[in-house]
Parts: structure tokens; C-alpha cells; sequence
């Protein structure tokens, strides 16, 4: 008895050891990543932040509120082995933007805000170029959530259908009727950022532009016509990429996510942090291994310059089963 005992201690202590629980933006995690071999390269992303920050960021409600689905024929559809709407759409500068969140749970306000921007340009014929109010949606739609604690991007989608949102630049820009008013927070050791620490209260739904903007805060509004979900298949994703633009896409973030610096990520190691929201922007493969190209909301020092892959086709962390989009009201 006492045998069995120890050959399960052993057992366990085996596969303890086999799977290693690494403390999370480690330099070991990055080690094991790497020493994996697997699609992807893992780095250093944020040095010396609160972890506290790292967890907020992850403010997005998964398996919320459904949107109704909307499922094109593809029958006879050619679509080609890589898209990327930057590219495609070159006339349209939000499709090349990546903003920050700040030390605020609102990437699912920043995912719609993102890809509504960028869809009301596609749609316009490239003609009109704004950049629709994160902050606007993040303050004012009371029902997608808890603002800057989390929210629902399929609900962020029909506040725009409904209420409409205004113009608003990144943080100091002054651009539009809201800016975002929550200033980036510095991942680096040095860095001109504030620290990123902890997490901020929502800002204000205030029903105005700032001082010098015009037209008015109720005439600045767009609105979309009908808002929808994707269905998960990838060629249903891909039809609506290449048809409409991109799309908000939300999924489950390990703590090796966190670490992500090239190549196509799919989790190796490290615990679920929370869900999150991001931009969809196309697709394509990478040494065999098919991906989405997605724009993250954490700077322009996360990642591959703010943007990743992230493995295509297997529902990878969730990231087919929950994608929203909408049409403008143009």
C-alpha cells in the first residue's frame, strides 16, 4: 500500500515537473516558449508593471449577449491565400493604427471603435476617414457592461446601431468631438509613460465635445444600420473580412499571450487571465501554419509593433466563436 502510495507521489511529482508553473512575464516562461519550438517567438513586453495592470486589460465578457448571425454564400467565393486590409484599403489610416487602452479594461470598446472606424472609410469608398470615440462608447453604453472593468462587444455594437458614437482621437490628440482621456502607461523600465499600475475608474459620459470642436456632440454621431454576428467556419470569416472590412474578435488570454513578440501564437503555458477584445484585420499562413491577423489595443511596444498572428482554423483560445461585426449607416 505504502508502494502505491509513493509510486503516485512520484507520478505527480513527474508530471509537476514536466509542466512547470512558471510566474507569469518571466524570463523562464519566455525560456520554456522558446525552448518549445513552437510557431511562435515569446519576449519581453512589459518589464517591472503591476501584474494587477497586466490582469486589467483583459476587460472583455466572453460567452455574452448574442448578436444575430448573418452567414454569406460562399459558393463559387475565391478567396485569396493571404489578405491584409491595410494593404487592400490603403486609403483608410485607421486600418493601420494600433491605439492603447491605457490602464483601463476597455478593449471591447477599442475593438468596435476600431473596426467601425475602419468600416465607415470601406464603405464610404475610402472617401471619409474618422476615427469613431472609444471613450464615447466606453462611458456612455451602460449596458455593455462595467466600463473599464469589462464589457460586451456584441452589445458595444448595437449601442452603435441604436445611440450612435461620436469622433475621438488617442489620448492628447485632440482629435474629434472625445479624445480617449486615459494616457498610455509605460511597459518599459524607461520610458516617458507613466507606470502602469492597477487599473482606473470609467471615465465620465459627458455629451459633449471638447472646446473648439465642432459640429455638435449630437451631430457628430454615426450610426450603424444593423449590427450581426460571424459564423465560427473561417471561410465565413474570411468572405466578411474581404467583403466588409475588419471585424471585433474576442478570446482567452494565457499568461504566455502576454509574452507574444512574432510568429503565429497559439497557447503553450501559463493560466487564463481573463477574456479580451481586438481587431481582426486578415489572414494568411506562415511556415505552414495558418493565421489571423489581428491589432492589438496594448501600444505600439507590444508585440509585432502592436499587431500578432494567432493560429487560424482550430478556434484557437476561443478566437472564431465570438466575432461581431456591423454596416454602417452611411
Amino acid at each position: 500500500m505504502r508502494s502505491l502510495a509513493l509510486l503516485c507521489a512520484l507520478v505527480t511529482v513527474s508530471v509537476t515537473v514536466a509542466r512547470p508553473r512558471l510566474p507569469p512575464l518571466s524570463p523562464e516562461m519566455v525560456n520554456f516558449v522558446n525552448k518549445a519550438n513552437t510557431t511562435w517567438t515569446a519576449g519581453q513586453n512589459f518589464y517591472k508593471v503591476d501584474f494587477e495592470y497586466v490582469m486589467g486589460l483583459c476587460g472583455t465578457l466572453l460567452n455574452g449577449p448574442k448578436l444575430p448571425e448573418v452567414a454569406h454564400n460562399i459558393e463559387g467565393m475565391k478567396l485569396p491565400d493571404t489578405f491584409d486590409a491595410r494593404q487592400q484599403w490603403r486609403n483608410c489610416p485607421t486600418i493601420q493604427q494600433i491605439r492603447d487602452q491605457g490602464s483601463c479594461g476597455s478593449c471591447w470598446a477599442f475593438g468596435a471603435a476600431e473596426a467601425i472606424s475602419d468600416r465607415l472609410c470601406i464603405a464610404s469608398g475610402q472617401k471619409i476617414s474618422l476615427e469613431i470615440s472609444a471613450e464615447d462608447l466606453l462611458s456612455c453604453c451602460d449596458e455593455c457592461g462595467m466600463g473599464c472593468f469589462g464589457g460586451y462587444p456584441s452589445t458595444a455594437w448595437e449601442f452603435w446601431a441604436k445611440k450612435g458614437l461620436v469622433t475621438g482621437g488617442l489620448y492628447g490628440s485632440k482629435i474629434g468631438c472625445r479624445p480617449y482621456s486615459i494616457a498610455p502607461c509605460e511597459h518599459h523600465i524607461n520610458g516617458t509613460r507613466p507606470p502602469c499600475q492597477g487599473e482606473q475608474d470609467t471615465p465620465k459620459c459627458q455629451q459633449v465635445c471638447i472646446d473648439g470642436y465642432s459640429p455638435s456632440y449630437p451631430k457628430d454621431k454615426h450610426f450603424g444600420k444593423r449590427t450581426y454576428s460571424i459564423p465560427s467556419q473561417q471561410e465565413q470569416i474570411m468572405t466578411e473580412l474581404y467583403k466588409n472590412g475588419p471585424v471585433e474578435a474576442a478570446f482567452s488570454v494565457y499568461a504566455d499571450f502576454l509574452l507574444y513578440k512574432s510568429g503565429v501564437y497559439q497557447h503553450v503555458t501559463g493560466e487564463m487571465l481573463g477574456g479580451h477584445a481586438i481587431k481582426i484585420l486578415g489572414w494568411g499562413e506562415e511556415n505552414g501554419t495558418p493565421y489571423w491577423l489581428a491589432a492589438n489595443s496594448w501600444n505600439t511596444d507590444w508585440g509585432d509593433k502592436g499587431f500578432f498572428k494567432i493560429k487560424r482554423g482550430n478556434d484557437e483560445c476561443g478566437i472564431e466563436s465570438e466575432m461581431v461585426a456591423g454596416i454602417p449607416n452611411n
